[in-house]
C-alpha cells in the first residue's frame, strides 16, 4: 500500500522522533522508498502501480503500454509514462524498477485513457492506439506515407496485421492533436488503408 509522508507522520507522531521510526521501517523492510516523501509497504509491488505517484498527472504508455498490448515484440523494461507541461523529461530509478516520464501535447494528453483498479492499487494506461500515436509523436520526423510505414513496420517492427486491427476511427481522431507530421502521416496512412477491422 502507498504510504504518503503525511500518513507516516500521522501514524508515527506519538514516536519522539517519527522520522527516526520511518527510517527504522525502511531499515528492516516494512518501507520501501519510492519517491521523495513516498512509501510502499510491499517491496513486490508492480512498478505499474507507483508510476503515477512518482509523477503527477502521468498516466503509462509509449513503450511499456505497447509492450502491454503485444505491438511490439520487445520486452520493455522501463515504466514509461506521458505527462502534460512539465516541459522535462524524468528518470527515477528505485527498488521497483526504472521510470521515464515525458510530455505529449495538452491536447492530446487526456484522450485514450483506461483506468484500472486491482485491489487497493489503481493505474491509467493509453489505449493501444495512443499509446501508438505517444510513441509516433517522439519519433524522428518523417515526410510521406511510405516513411511512416517504415518506422512503423520496420523500425518499431509492429506487425501489419496489429496495426489494421486497432481503431481507425481513434487513431484518425487522436492524429489531429499533436501536431506532428509523424501524426499526420499516420493519418493518410490509415485512410489509405481504410477501416480493417
Amino acid at each position: 500500500m502507498i504510504m504518503l509522508m503525511s500518513q507516516l507522520q500521522k501514524k508515527y507522531g506519538s514516536y519522539s522522533n517519527w522520522k527516526g521510526k520511518i527510517a527504522r521501517e525502511v531499515a528492516c523492510g516494512n518501507l520501501t522508498k519510492v519517491s521523495h516523501g513516498i512509501y510502499e509497504t510491499d517491496q513486490h509491488t508492480d512498478g505499474r502501480y507507483l508510476a503515477g505517484y512518482i509523477f503527477s498527472p502521468s498516466y503509462l504508455s509509449f513503450d511499456f503500454a505497447l509492450s502491454e498490448y503485444d505491438l511490439i515484440p520487445e520486452g520493455v523494461f522501463c515504466y514509461s509514462s506521458a505527462t502534460c507541461n512539465k516541459r522535462k523529461t524524468k528518470t527515477v530509478r528505485n527498488a521497483f524498477g526504472n521510470f521515464s516520464y515525458r510530455d505529449v501535447p495538452s491536447a492530446a494528453y487526456p484522450k485514450g485513457l483506461i483506468p484500472k483498479d486491482f485491489g487497493d492499487y489503481s493505474y491509467i494506461i493509453a489505449t493501444p492506439e495512443k499509446a501508438l500515436c505517444d510513441k509516433l509523436y517522439t519519433m524522428p520526423p518523417v515526410r510521406s506515407v511510405k516513411d511512416i510505414s517504415d518506422m512503423l513496420f520496420e523500425d518499431l517492427r509492429v506487425e501489419e496485421e496489429d496495426f489494421w486491427a486497432l481503431d481507425a476511427n481513434d487513431l484518425l481522431a487522436l492524429a489531429p492533436l499533436y501536431g506532428s507530421n509523424n501524426l499526420n502521416c499516420l493519418a493518410k496512412l490509415v485512410k489509405k488503408g481504410g477501416v480493417r477491422r
